[in-house]
C-alpha cells in the first residue's frame, strides 16, 4: 500500500509538472487541437473583411476571447473598421510581447475564383479563400495562442498583447496601426512584436528554409507628370506630353539602381549560399564580392527578381493616365512609380538622382503621401530573434533559418519606428504555390498541412519568450 501511494504521488507530481510546462509545448495535445485550429481559421477566412468591413472580424474575435474569460478593448476611428486588443498579464519582470495581425484583405474578382472566395472551401488539401495567406493564418495562430495561454493558466514573465488591426492593406485614412500608434500607443507598447513578414519554403516533402523577417522596404511612390501643348491628333507636336512621359518611364524602368547590402540581406545571402546548389551558391557568394557582384546581379534580375529587389531601392512603373480621345493630344500625362526604398535610403536624395536619370525638364517628380515611416531593421542578437531561430529548427527539423528583408511593406514599420523590435513570420508554402496562388493574387489558398505546424511555431515562440521558466 505504501509503495502504491508513493507511486501515486510520483504520478500525480509528474502530471502536475506536465500541466505546468506549456513553455516547452508539452501541455498542448496538438492532435486533439487540430479541429479547433481549422475551425477558427476557416471562420476568419469566411468573414469578408475587405476594406471597410473589418469590424465583422472584431465582433467574432471579441465573442471568442471574452467567451473564455479574456477581456478585450476596441478602438475605432471608423466604426466599420475597428481594432481590437486583448492582454494577458504577466508579473512585469519583462516588458510586454505584442502579437498582431491585420484583419483586412484585398478585394476579389469573383469571376477569377473556382470557388467562393469567402467560403474557406476545403479542396485538394487546401483551404481556398481571400485572406487564406494574407493575413488570416497569423490572426488564427495568435488567437489560438491566447486561448491556450488562458486555458492552461500559463504564468507569464511579461504581458502578452493581442492586436487585431484594420486597414493594413491600404491605410490611407489612418484607421489601423497609424491610429493605434498615434492615439493608443500605451495599449500596444512592447519590447518585441511578431506579425506577418516572414515565411517558410517547402521543397518536396519537407520545409527546407524558414525566413524570419527583420527588415522591410519603405514605399516611396511618386507620380511622373509631363506637360505639353494640347492639340489635334492629326498635327504632330514636339512637346507632346505622352512622348516625354514615355521616354521618362522607359529610363526609370530600365535604371539599375545601386546595390547595397545591410546586416539582414548580407546574412540572408551568406546563409542562402550555404544551403543552395553549387551553381546557385556561386551566384550568392559572388554578390558579396565587389569584383563579381555585377554578373550575379544580372543573373538574379533575370531569374530571381525578388532576390534582385532585396539588393536595392527598386523603381517599377505601375500605372499610366493620359488623354480624353484618340484624336486629342493631351496637355498632361502621368505615370505612377512604385518605389520601394531600402531601410536606410535617403529618399529625397534618391528622387534627385532619379531626376538626373530622366533628364527632362518637361517631366516633374511628384511624391505621393507616405503611409509608413522610415524604420531601422530589427536586431539579430535579441532574445526574441534567438528564440524564433531555435523554435524554427524544432518545429521544422533540418530547415535552415535566415533573417530576411521583405520587398513589400507591413505595419512593422510603424512599430520599428517606435523602437519595438519586430519580427515577421508566415506559414510554409511551395515555390509553385507562392507563384501561382500568392497573397493578393487572383486566387489565394493555403495547404491545410501548413497551418498546424505554423500555429505550433507561434505558440512555442510566445511561451518561450513570455512564460515563466
Amino acid at each position: 500500500m505504501k509503495r502504491f501511494l508513493a507511486l501515486a504521488v510520483v504520478v500525480a507530481s509528474l502530471c502536475s509538472l506536465r500541466a505546468q510546462a506549456p513553455a516547452q509545448g508539452r501541455a498542448v495535445d496538438w492532435e486533439r487541437l487540430r479541429p479547433e485550429i481549422l475551425e477558427r481559421y476557416r471562420a476568419l477566412v469566411q468573414i469578408d473583411t475587405t476594406a471597410g468591413h473589418e469590424t465583422l472580424a472584431v465582433d467574432y474575435l471579441k465573442k471568442v476571447l471574452e467567451g473564455e474569460g479574456i477581456p478585450t478593448r476596441t478602438f475605432a476611428l471608423d466604426p466599420n473598421r475597428a481594432n481590437l486588443t486583448a492582454r494577458l498579464k504577466g508579473n512585469g519582470s519583462k516588458r510586454p510581447l505584442l502579437i498582431l495581425a491585420h484583419t483586412d484583405v484585398v478585394g476579389v474578382q469573383r469571376d477569377k475564383w473556382p470557388v467562393d472566395p469567402f467560403g474557406a472551401v476545403m479542396k485538394d488539401g487546401y483551404v481556398w479563400g481571400r485572406g487564406s495567406k494574407d493575413d488570416k493564418p497569423v490572426l488564427a495562430a495568435n488567437l489560438i495562442t491566447m486561448l491556450m495561454l488562458k486555458r492552461l493558466g500559463v504564468q507569464l514573465d511579461r504581458d502578452v498583447i493581442f492586436l487585431a488591426e484594420s486597414g493594413e492593406e491600404a491605410d490611407v485614412t489612418g484607421v489601423g496601426i497609424n491610429y493605434m500608434v498615434r492615439e493608443h500607443f500605451a495599449e500596444i507598447e512592447a519590447e518585441f512584436a511578431m506579425t506577418e513578414g516572414g515565411g517558410a519554403r517547402i521543397d518536396g516533402a519537407r520545409v527546407i528554409r524558414v525566413n524570419i523577417g527583420t527588415a522591410e522596404k519603405l514605399p516611396a511612390r511618386v507620380r511622373l507628370v509631363a506637360n505639353g501643348t494640347a492639340g489635334h491628333g492629326s498635327v504632330p507636336r514636339m512637346d507632346n506630353a505622352l512622348i516625354h512621359l514615355g521616354a521618362a518611364v522607359e529610363k526609370v524602368g530600365r535604371w539599375e539602381t545601386p546595390m547595397r547590402l545591410n546586416d539582414t540581406t548580407r546574412a540572408y545571402f551568406e546563409k542562402l549560399a550555404s544551403i543552395s546548389s553549387p551553381e546557385r551558391a556561386a551566384i550568392y557568394k559572388a554578390l558579396l564580392d565587389s569584383k563579381t557582384a555585377a554578373g550575379a546581379q544580372k543573373f538574379l534580375r533575370e531569374h530571381a527578381p525578388g532576390e534582385y529587389s532585396m539588393l536595392r531601392t527598386s523603381v517599377v512603373p505601375t500605372m499610366l493616365k493620359a488623354g480624353v480621345g484618340a484624336n486629342v493630344i493631351p496637355s498632361e500625362a502621368e505615370a505612377t512609380l512604385d518605389i520601394r526604398a531600402l531601410p536606410d535610403e535617403d529618399v529625397d536624395r534618391f528622387y534627385a538622382e532619379m531626376a538626373k536619370v530622366i533628364a527632362d525638364p518637361a517631366v516633374k517628380i511628384v511624391p505621393l503621401p507616405q503611409t509608413r515611416p522610415p524604420s531601422p531593421a530589427s536586431k539579430l542578437e535579441t532574445e526574441m530573434y534567438r528564440v524564433m531561430e531555435q523554435v524554427a529548427r524544432t518545429v521544422y527539423p533540418g530547415a535552415a533559418v535566415l533573417p530576411s528583408m521583405s520587398t513589400g511593406a507591413s505595419d512593422q514599420a510603424q512599430l520599428r519606428a517606435k523602437g519595438i523590435q519586430s519580427y515577421g513570420i508566415g506559414p510554409a508554402a511551395t515555390e509553385s504555390d507562392d507563384v501561382n496562388y500568392p497573397a493578393h493574387g487572383d486566387v489565394e489558398r493555403l495547404a491545410e498541412s501548413s497551418l498546424y505546424p505554423f500555429v505550433q511555431y507561434v505558440w512555442n515562440v510566445v511561451t518561450a519568450v513570455a512564460a515563466q521558466k
